[in-house]
């Protein structure tokens, strides 16, 4: 696996692959591993898991480095990642005892409870776009629940995989408690086959869901999957447009756009659309374009050139079907992998930036007549992940979330995932759910004990 630096295409490293046999050894040391570590209480991984919190603030800037090299996501960016992952780890250090402790439940038995015991090694199948969050969004949980795991990265990230893998070493785990496999995607279904490998995550695209989903399925093995988004953005006649524009921004342009969540259709009331779409274009025309480790860049490059490929071939499809091209629409010159913020005006129902995730930075914005079009065009996806509204009247923002189908709505916020919260989707965005309460009990035998 080669790791590749989208913003000049120097290669930074090389790493040789995991042979079927390598990666057969490396499951069953895990497994190994794992049946110490199911034994062990929780107080004593919640402390290491804050050793490996304090582990990725003190590594925090070399981390990062790594990262925006390895994927081109902007530095400061790159940072609040790692300090993201370190948060949950803290979280999960505080919480996790009690969101694992026996429940007692009352019932025709002299005693009846239930507890929640770990199913063993878990297969990660994990994004590049943000190559530790994902990572560690899926692994504090499940490990502190006393899973063990296997990581298979994507393929442009192989460093970020390593100093996962080195970060639990140095922070004190017991050995092989979590590995990385240096593997192709055609070898995931021969790990998940594993009869040592218990379930499997999955975030990632919906054919690579699909897939993992069907080979775990046939072996009848828990899977938790986090897939594609098309989220919608709601602006209601009423919303705060200064506070909607300026979240808008970070919303689209997070991470060059690469996001999940990322807020990619924007359902404006016709009331406002002219005066919001006024106000996005002249914020992205601001937008600094540079080199990624600079501390003033604000666009940094795609991850890879055929994800702008891609995206060009989406716009292009949108405005030959009659959507207006705002600003923006072509590469900005500096390099292959980097693409113009770029708005599109009346979007409507058939275009491909309505119908389909839109990975880069892609403003679309859909005028609507009224909240009930609103909800509807909203509810108009194959997609189900998150999705914000945008209203002075919060009473009727709980009512149009309530109303739209996806695993997260925000009301007047940027929407985000959160360790106190539960994330996930549904329809073709997945299904399972990560962080909290719910996503630590997601990769457990929650076991009834009747006792006569």
């Amino acid at each position: 696996m080669k790791s590749i630096n989208p913003y000049n295409f120097q290669v930074i490293r090389e790493y040789p692959d995991h042979s079927i046999e390598e990666v057969r050894e490396i499951v069953k040391q895990v497994h190994l591993s794992g049946l110490t570590w199911k034994e062990t209480s929780v107080p004593y991984r919640t402390e290491l898991f804050k050793v490996l919190g304090g582990l990725l603030r003190s590594g925090k800037d070399q981390l990062a480095e790594l990262m925006t090299r390895e994927m081109g996501k902007i530095i400061s960016e790159s940072r609040a990642e790692i300090e993201k992952c370190a948060n949950a780890c803290d979280f999960f250090a505080e919480n996790a005892g009690s969101m694992l402790k026996d429940e007692v439940i009352n019932s025709d038995a002299t005693r009846s409870l239930v507890v929640f015991q770990p199913l063993g090694v878990v297969l990660a199948v994990m994004p590049w776009n943000f190559p530790f969050w994902q990572v560690f969004r899926f692994a504090i949980p499940a490990m502190i629940a006393g899973n063990v795991a296997v990581l298979k990265h994507a393929s442009n990230v192989p460093g970020c995989s390593i100093a996962i893998e080195e970060l639990f070493r140095k922070a004190g785990f017991p050995e092989n408690l979590f590995r990385s496999l240096m593997i192709p995607a055609q070898m995931v279904e021969s790990v998940i086959a594993d009869p040592l490998v218990k379930a499997a995550s999955l975030t990632g695209s919906g054919p690579a869901g699909s897939s993992v989903a069907s080979a775990a399925g046939k072996l009848i093995k828990k899977t938790v999957l986090e897939l594609g988004g098309s989220d919608a953005f709601i602006v209601l006649e009423d919303a705060d447009l200064e506070k909607a524009v300026r979240v808008a921004i970070t919303a689209r342009m997070l991470n060059q756009g690469q996001s999940c969540i990322a807020a990619k259709r924007f359902i404006v009331m016709e009331e406002v659309v002219d005066d919001f779409t006024f106000r996005i274009k002249e914020a992205v025309l601001k937008l600094k374009v540079g080199d990624p480790l600079d501390e003033e860049t604000q666009i940094g490059p795609l991850a890879r050139p055929d994800l702008v490929d891609d995206l060009e071939k989406q716009i292009k499809k949108s405005i030959e079907s009659g959507a207006s091209l705002i600003t923006g629409g072509r590469p900005t010159g500096l390099s292959r992998c980097y693409y113009l913020p770029t708005i599109l005006g009346n979007v409507k129902k058939g275009m491909a930036v309505y119908q389909e995730e839109t990975f880069g930075p892609v403003f679309a914005i859909i005028p609507v007549k009224s909240e009930a079009e609103a909800i509807e065009t909203a509810n108009d996806s194959e997609f189900g992940l998150g999705g914000s509204v945008w209203t002075r009247d919060t009473d009727r923002g709980e009512r149009v979330a309530r109303k739209v189908m996806t695993g997260a709505m925000f009301v007047n916020g940027l929407t985000k995932s959160d360790p106190r919260l539960p994330f996930g989707g549904i329809k073709k965005s997945g299904y399972g759910r990560e962080l909290s309460v719910y996503g630590i009990r997601e990769f457990v035998n929650i076991k009834t004990i009747w006792i006569g």
